[in-house]
């Protein structure tokens, strides 16, 4: 059985929803990086397109956040919790093309969380920029271009939501969706 710490941390993570363009998965958690572990999933809306995105693009976008817990406090953690996040989302030609994407990449993670103002330690992680190319009779766009963004921290308070808000934040800043409250401005003459 979980200790009622962990207990408590899942639940705040589960009481914070993603915004309606986002849906819930269910994935398992790890099992063998820590005793104890919790893991959430989170995919566009079957019926939402990132802004920029052909009407009929499938659009993938993948996201995971992932608690763990180890009441034998890890030197490496500097705690007894650590949250992992996964992250890829389609880029644009222009994105994927922009020498600053992996810095500007990384910036969305620690201003989704400063934001948030989710306390977090021991930051680390990598964003990767990749691209495929298909050819022959595979079905789909010729060339893809994603950011892959692999994290973990910390935290360095008991406010788990505040980090839950802060990767849903990520995700949705990543895949260029506005603000809540923002609308995009779009050519007028189409």
């Amino acid at each position: 059985m979980s200790p009622p710490i962990f207990r408590q941390a899942v639940e705040a993570l589960q009481a914070v929803q993603p915004r309606a363009e986002l849906q819930l998965v269910d994935i398992d958690p790890p099992r063998r990086l820590a005793p104890h572990s919790f893991a959430l999933g989170v995919e566009l809306a079957d019926d939402v397109q990132p802004p920029g995105a052909a009407s009929d693009a499938d659009v993938d976008v993948t996201g995971r956040l992932v608690l763990l817990h180890d009441p034998e406090a890890r030197d490496a953690w500097a705690g007894t919790f650590r949250m992992v996040c996964y992250l890829r989302a389609p880029l644009d030609p222009e994105q994927a093309d922009d020498p600053l994407l992996l810095a500007v990449g990384w910036s969305w993670l620690t201003d989704a969380l400063d934001t948030c103002r989710a306390g977090y330690a021991a930051l680390g992680g990598t964003v990767t920029r990749t691209c495929s190319a298909r050819f022959g009779d595979i079905p789909g766009p010729t060339r893809a271009d994603d950011v892959e963004l692999r994290a973990s921290w910390t935290p360095t308070d008991a406010e788990f939501g505040r980090h839950a808000e802060g990767f849903y934040r990520l995700v949705t800043h990543a895949i260029g969706l506005p603000e809540v409250g923002v609308s995009l401005m779009t050519d007028r003459n189409s």
